[in-house]
């Protein structure tokens, strides 16, 4: 067998072999070349991990596919899939991977994937998200996301509610010397006044967790009622007649007509039938002592036992026996006198009305 190497000489002279591997070594270092020229230098940081390589892809989803890498529509990427690499540049691929968290609200659970770094940051993204014054359950807003994180938000409204309440009035009693004793009289109607008071009312989720008096102001005040009771002694009498009266007396009665027998006088001698006042005796003139019921004084008197009352009477006249406690009842009846004898009787001084 006929080696290679003869086999070339006798087709090829020398100068044309030594031109012919010249031209095999231009050709594959301008290969070489090439390939250096056109390589990239990339720098994938997959979630922490890091690796360096070149490349002749072309673009990011290339190099991605060809180190098996597969982002999905949740994760993060630096540079959009479709970007050209750069050849004059080391090209950094940052991934960020999404991570599943749950999120309590308004008694409903949603999942959401996340890339983000904060808690903030995620919910900040969210659909589902505090809003005002809504607080965060056993996380806080600058805390790291972690997978199958649970984060509960707590919705807080603030409001403030006005509640009315009656303010009682007071009843002012005072004295009416013109009225009966036990009877009393209104002169001016009571009406309740209205305090308003005003509470901050915070509730959690729907569940009341503060109630704060902010406010608590009289928007209209009480009328008091004028109550007048009477101080007036009052009497009804065995007749049905109702006296008022300042004082009783507890006294004895004696009984007299304007006979001789009683006066000393006959019908014709002066001053026969005339009373110390000068008035004509008659029913309802009785004789006192002037130091215990003054002339003039209107009175009703009231005898014990069953005999009728002498009833209205008036202080009008006097006489030498009638001392003290002692009065004495006019009478026309002469026998009735004789018999009356001396009884006790109650004297109510009467209101000079």
């Amino acid at each position: 067998m006929i080696p290679l190497a003869k086999n070339i000489k006798r087709f090829f002279s020398f100068r044309e072999i030594a031109l012919l591997l010249v031209a095999v070594i231009v050709s594959v270092s301008a290969g070489l070349g090439v390939f250096v020229y056109l390589k990239k230098e990339v720098i994938i940081n997959d979630d922490g991990s890091q690796f360096v390589f070149k490349t002749m892809r072309t673009t990011v989803a290339e190099t991605l596919e060809q180190n098996n890498i597969s982002v999905t529509p949740d994760d993060y990427i630096s540079m959009s899939p479709d970007t050209e690499l750069q050849r004059m540049k080391v090209n950094e691929i940052i991934i960020n991977r999404a991570v599943p968290v749950t999120i309590l609200a308004d008694g409903n659970e949603s999942r959401l994937m996340t890339y983000r770094d904060t808690v903030s940051e995620a919910l900040a993204e969210s659909p589902v998200k505090p809003k005002g014054l809504d607080r965060l359950d056993g996380v806080k807003l600058d805390d790291r996301i972690e997978k199958e994180m649970y984060i509960r938000i707590i919705r807080v409204k603030e409001d403030i509610e006005t509640e009315e309440e009656p303010i009682p009035y007071q009843t002012i009693t005072r004295e009416n010397t013109r009225l009966n004793k036990g009877t009393e009289k209104v002169v001016k109607q009571g009406e309740e006044g209205i305090r308003e008071k005003q509470y901050k009312v915070v509730t959690e989720d729907g569940v009341e967790t503060l109630r704060e008096l902010v406010k608590d102001s009289v928007i209209l005040d009480p009328i008091n009622m004028i109550m007048e009771f009477g101080t007036v002694l009052n009497k009804k009498t065995a007749r049905g007649d109702t006296i008022r009266y300042k004082k009783v007396l507890d006294m004895r009665a004696t009984a007299y007509t304007a006979s001789f027998k009683d006066t000393g006088k006959h019908p014709g001698d002066p001053g026969f039938g005339i009373t110390r006042s000068g008035i004509v005796a008659k029913k309802g003139v009785i004789a006192v002592d002037p130091k215990v019921i003054p002339l003039g004084t209107r009175v009703y008197v009231e005898v014990a036992g069953k005999v009728a009352d002498y009833g209205f009477a008036v202080a009008a006249d006097t006489g030498g026996a009638i001392k003290n406690n002692l009065i004495d009842l006019y009478f026309d009846d002469q026998d009735f006198v004789d018999r009356w004898g001396v009884k006790k009787v109650k004297v109510y001084i009467l209101l000079n009305e």
